[in-house]
């Protein structure tokens, strides 16, 4: 065993997944937790030694020069040791070493939340330099909202990802699929058979994979004393520091329902007059920053074609009220065809962002409700999850020259 204090962020699953043990052991070293035990910083853990080495850094070592050594790769070194700054080593700091090299960047056993994208759009850009991040806007509690783009074709697809906060993952599987294409597209491979390298030479992708980082946050860590909107929130979550089920950003509103198309029917059919887990539209169309961020750059970048991420139900929307392009009904076709999804004409339902995509522009715009069970889905569901998503994903990229 050896000892662990809790930061701030932590959870269970983060903890397990940083000392590549699994939570049973975790929680079977520090009896006095539970699976329900808030992470309190501070707090001192017993960690087991599973297949982690911890080595205490040396004078003139580098992070290429350890990489090579214990035979991972940098990226693997700086998932685990997040905490430390890999291009300043120190001596004397404690460096954790996995003994089982990852492969992937994307690392999709524990939360996955704002902190996780960071550090994951930064691995990525140094592995990919043709990738190109930009923050599009600010949430509510100034987290940047970060943009990823891929390709250089003329036609533009937009996908976003975890709008609604216990729907975050969906972000995962968003930066598990840019992950993917970006490694197809470096290597010169196919993925489910495509030619990416070329089909990117026709599509440019912006992706946002967080679009409300504070609900996120929220619904995967709680509500603690520090957090600056502690007492509304408490009492816009019924006195409760859960918040597995809030759907909202850190100001109670759904982004969903946020858009300018036909919002104030929406309000009259929510019936939801304040701050809350969900379905509250704001107090105006876009008087979020979050919603305002994507809206804007929506707007300046002139999608064809936009998918936006969630769960659960599986299930493709398509349609509103009649103002989606005549090919909007191919193309869902292909993509329930790709994952096996049920395309829905929907109605009764207004204000959401595909809605006001189709509406603003008159383009082909898709809600997929990823997977099937209770928000937020389970992550040991996470690679059934995102056979559904990704071929539904490159479909959409190929379907837009069809627009």
């Amino acid at each position: 065993m050896h000892p662990y204090m809790v930061q701030s962020g932590d959870t269970l699953l983060r903890i397990a997944r940083r000392f590549d043990i699994n939570v049973h052991a975790l929680l079977a070293a520090n009896p006095a937790l539970s699976s329900m035990t808030p992470m309190v910083p501070g707090i001192l853990l017993a960690i087991p030694y599973g297949t982690e080495s911890i080595y205490c850094i040396q004078p003139g070592d580098t992070i290429i020069g350890l990489a090579d050594r214990f035979g991972c790769t940098i990226q693997a070194l700086s998932a685990a040791n997040p905490h430390l700054d890999l291009k300043r080593l120190v001596p004397g700091q404690l460096l954790n070493i996995h003994g089982r090299a990852r492969k992937r960047i994307i690392d999709a056993r524990a939360e996955y939340g704002h902190r996780e994208l960071q550090r994951d759009i930064a691995l990525l850009e140094r592995e990919y330099p043709f990738i190109h991040v930009r923050a599009i806007g600010e949430s509510v509690l100034g987290k940047p909202i970060m943009a990823i783009k891929l390709g250089e074709g003329p036609i533009k697809v937009h996908m976003n990802a975890a709008m609604h906060a216990n729907e975050w993952i969906t972000a995962p599987l968003l930066m598990t699929f840019v992950e993917d294409a970006a490694s197809a597209c470096h290597k010169g491979d196919k993925l489910c058979e495509l030619d990416i390298r070329a089909l990117l030479k026709k599509v440019t992708v912006w992706f946002v994979p967080i679009v409300n980082p504070d609900g996120v946050e929220l619904a995967q860590e709680g509500l603690h004393p520090g957090h600056p909107n502690y007492s509304e929130l408490l009492r816009w979550n019924r006195g409760s520091t859960r918040f597995t089920k809030w759907k909202a950003n850190a100001r109670g509103v759904d982004l969903n329902d946020q858009f300018p198309a036909f919002w104030d029917q929406e309000v009259e059919r929510r019936d939801v007059h304040g701050p809350g887990p969900r379905d509250y539209p704001g107090h105006a169309p876009l008087s979020e920053p979050e919603a305002r961020a994507l809206a804007d750059f929506t707007r300046d970048e002139c999608f064809d074609l936009a998918v936006a991420l969630h769960t659960q139900g599986q299930e493709i929307y398509w349609n509103y009220r009649g103002y989606e392009p005549e090919g909007a009904v191919n193309i869902v076709k292909l993509l329930a065809q790709a994952s096996g999804y049920r395309p829905v004409k929907l109605k009764g339902s207004d204000a959401g962002y595909k809605d006001w995509f189709i509406y603003e522009f008159r383009k082909p715009g898709f809600t997929v409700e990823i997977g099937n069970g209770v928000n937020p889905l389970p992550l040991d569901s996470f690679y059934d999850l995102y056979d559904e998503v990704r071929p539904l994903l490159l479909t959409a990229m190929e379907a837009a020259g069809q627009v």
